[in-house]
C-alpha cells in the first residue's frame, strides 16, 4: 500500500493529505459545536450550521471518490480544493463571530500549503481571496451571545482558550502537513530529473551506436582486403622465418577485429530475438574472465568467489558481458600485474570486484568518469567506461569507483529481483 501511495502524482498525493486534514479538523469542529450546542453557554443559529457541516462532510466524501478515478490531478485542481477550503472557514466565521472568533488565523493555513506546493499564480489568488474573507467578516458576521454572569469574562476566557487551540493545530497542520507535501514535491521533481539524465543518456547511447555501426560497416572491407593481402605475403616470403612470425601475428590480430565485428553482429541479433542462455553467474563470471585473458595475455590476476545460500542463475545480455570486459581492460591498463576478482552473492545483489595496482583515479575529473569522452588515458576516448555504466544501469545495477592506498577498485553490482536473474 505504501510503494503504490509513492507511485502517485505529487498533486493526487497533496490532495490525501489535504482530505486527512480536513478530516481532522471537521472532527475538531463536530466537537466544538457539541460542546457549545450541550453546554448552552453559547448561542449559535444551530440550523445553518447544521447544514455547514453536512455540505463540508459531503465535499469531503465527493473528494474521497474523486481520487480513485484515474484522471490526473492538476495544480488547478488542488488550487480548487484550497479554494474551497477557505470559502468553507469563511461561512463558519460568519455564523460564528466572524473576525472575533479566534480561528480566523486559520486561513494561514491553506495559504502556507499553496505556497509551498503550487506555482506562484495560485497562491496570489487565494491569497487575494482570503483576504477579501477576512475583511468581509470585519464587516458581516452574526455575534456571539453568551448566556449566564460574567460574560466579559467569559468571553476572553474563551478567546484566549481559543487563540491557544488556533495556535496548536495550525502550528501541527503546517509542520506535519506541509512537509509531507512539500516532500511529495521535491520527489517528484528528482524523478523528473532522473527522467530527463535517462533521456540525455540514451540520446547520447544512441549517437555512440551510430557511430559504431557506421564504423563496423566501413571495416570489414579492408580488414577483408588485409587479410588476403596477409595470406599472399605469407606465401610469398615462405623461406623468411622472422618476417613469417610477424606476418602470423598481423594476421592473427587482423583476424580478432573480424570476430570482434562479428561477435557485434551476432550480439545485436542476439538482443533483437531476446535469445540469451540461462546459466550460474559464475559460469558467466569465468566465461567472461577467459574471453578477456585471451586479449590481454599479458595481465596477472588472482579470482574467487563465494556468497550466502545457491548460486543465482543469471540470464545476461551481451552488454553486460561486454560492460564487464570494459572494466577489467580499464584494470589492465591501469596496472597488468596481480588483479584482484572477486564475485560475490547474497539475497539481494550479486557483486563484482576487480582491484588494481595502478595509480589510482584523479580527483579532478573522479566524478566526472563515465560520461561521453571523458578519460584517464592519453589513448582512449573515454566510451568505455560510459557504455559500462549504461549497459549496467539499464539492467538495474550500478558502478562504483573508489580510490584505495594503491590503485583502484571497481564494483559491479547488480540487483537479485532484476530480470537478469532467475
Amino acid at each position: 500500500m505504501l510503494e503504490t501511495f509513492r507511485l502517485l502524482s505529487a498533486s493526487r498525493q497533496n490532495i490525501w493529505h489535504l482530505l486527512w486534514m480536513r478530516v481532522l479538523v471537521f472532527v475538531s469542529q463536530a466537537s466544538t459545536l457539541l460542546v457549545a450546542y450541550f453546554s448552552q453557554l453559547i448561542e449559535l443559529s444551530w440550523t445553518p450550521l447544521i447544514l455547514f457541516m453536512l455540505g463540508a462532510a459531503t465535499l469531503y466524501v465527493l473528494t474521497a471518490l474523486r481520487l480513485r478515478l484515474p484522471w490526473p490531478v492538476t495544480d488547478f485542481e488542488f488550487a480548487m480544493q484550497l479554494g474551497f477550503d477557505l470559502l468553507l472557514h469563511s461561512v463558519l466565521l460568519y455564523y460564528t463571530g466572524g473576525s472575533t472568533n479566534p480561528f480566523v488565523a486559520y486561513y494561514l493555513v491553506p495559504l502556507t500549503i499553496a505556497a509551498a506546493t503550487l506555482p506562484w499564480v495560485y497562491p496570489v489568488v487565494l491569497c487575494g481571496l482570503a483576504m477579501s474573507g477576512y475583511t468581509a467578516l470585519l464587516i458581516w458576521y452574526e455575534p456571539l451571545h453568551v448566556n449566564g454572569v460574567q460574560v466579559d469574562a467569559l468571553l476572553i476566557t474563551l478567546h484566549l482558550f481559543g487563540m491557544w487551540l488556533n495556535f496548536v493545530l495550525s502550528a501541527a497542520f503546517i509542520t506535519f502537513f506541509v512537509s509531507r507535501m512539500a516532500r511529495a514535491v521535491r520527489a517528484q521533481e528528482e524523478q523528473q530529473a532522473e527522467r530527463r539524465e535517462g533521456i540525455l543518456r540514451d540520446q547520447q547511447l544512441l549517437a555512440v551506436a551510430t557511430q559504431a555501426a557506421g564504423a563496423a560497416h566501413e571495416l570489414g572491407t579492408p580488414l577483408s582486403t588485409m587479410s588476403v593481402l596477409l595470406g599472399e605475403l605469407r606465401q610469398e616470403y615462405r623461406d623468411k622465418y622472422d618476417l613469417q612470425d610477424d606476418l602470423a601475428l598481423l594476421q592473427e590480430q587482423v583476424r580478432l577485429c573480424k570476430d570482434s565485428l562479428q561477435s557485434l553482429v551476432r550480439a545485436a541479433e542476439a538482443d533483437r530475438r531476446q535469445a540469451a542462455e540461462r546459466r550460474t553467474v559464475l559460469a558467466w563470471f569465468e566465461e567472461c574472465i577467459n574471453r578477456w585473458h585471451l586479449m590481454r595475455p599479458e595481465a596477472t590476476y588472482a579470482y574467487d568467489y563465494g556468497g550466502e545460500g545457491d548460486m543465482p542463475w543469471i540470464t545476461p545480455s551481451a552488454d553486460l558481458g561486454q560492460a564487464f570486459l570494459n572494466m577489467l581492460n580499464n584494470a589492465t591498463d591501469a596496472c597488468p600485474e596481480r588483479l584482484d576478482i572477486r564475485l560475490r552473492w547474497d539475497a539481494e545483489q550479486v557483486v563484482i570486484s576487480i582491484a588494481d595496482q595502478g595509480p589510482g583515479v584523479p580527483l579532478h575529473i573522479a566524478e566526472q568518469l563515465g560520461k561521453p569522452f571523458i578519460t584517464t588515458k592519453g589513448k582512449g576516448l573515454g566510451l568505455g567506461m560510459f557504455l559500462s555504466q549504461a549497459s549496467v544501469t539499464r539492467a538495474g545495477g550500478s558502478v562504483k569507483l573508489y580510490n584505495r592506498g594503491a590503485g583502484t577498485l571497481t564494483e559491479l553490482s547488480l540487483p537479485r529481483h532484476s530480470s537478469l536473474f532467475c
